[in-house]
């Protein structure tokens, strides 16, 4: 069977169960049932539903009852409006996949609310060490030994004002 006919046969099939589910179905114990997915086998010959039910524990296993023993009859009206020569047999499973999406989603929320509570500690404090981390040489003494009494640059290393001396500043050779 083509993929994409079996897609187009799942999607169908969809339809039908949840109109099926809205409409015609009025058993008590089926609580509110979404219908997320269909699944179908490519020989067309089952077709599992993937639904998800808004309630506790004891409605969801409710709901699961009800289904199964509606599903002859939602089976018949599958293949009724499908018009496939073998109606496929149903099966219903709970998807998991809504709870795992809430249970992400309350885990983002906690991370997000840890992250603020880092970020107000964070307000106040101050690194350990010096506001400039980067050392400069400086000197043993803490006096300036050029002889021009003028610091070195940012760099540390003496300029040619800096080792040149008195009388070559001044412009006089030493000649």
């Amino acid at each position: 069977m083509d993929a994409a006919r079996a897609r187009k046969i799942a999607d169908r099939i969809q339809q039908v169960v949840a109109e099926m589910l809205e409409r015609r179905i009025k058993d008590p114990r089926l609580g509110f049932v979404t219908v997320t997915d269909t699944r179908i086998t490519n020989d067309l010959s089952d077709a599992t539903v993937f639904y998800t039910v808004f309630g506790s524990e004891a409605e969801r296993a409710d709901s699961a009852a009800a289904l199964e023993s509606a599903k002859g009859l939602i089976r018949s009206e599958v293949g009724r409006q499908t018009g496939l020569r073998h109606t496929p047999t149903l099966t219903f499973t709970h998807d998991p996949l809504p709870d795992s999406a809430r249970h992400l989603e309350d885990l983002l929320a906690e991370a997000k609310a840890r992250d603020v509570e880092i970020a107000k500690r964070a307000e106040g404090a101050r690194h350990a060490g010096d506001a400039d981390p980067y050392r400069k040489p400086e000197d043993r003494d803490g006096e300036d030994d050029d002889l021009d009494g003028a610091d070195d640059d940012a760099t540390g290393v003496p300029d040619a004002a800096d080792v040149a001396g008195p009388s070559e500043r001044a412009g006089h050779s030493a000649t």
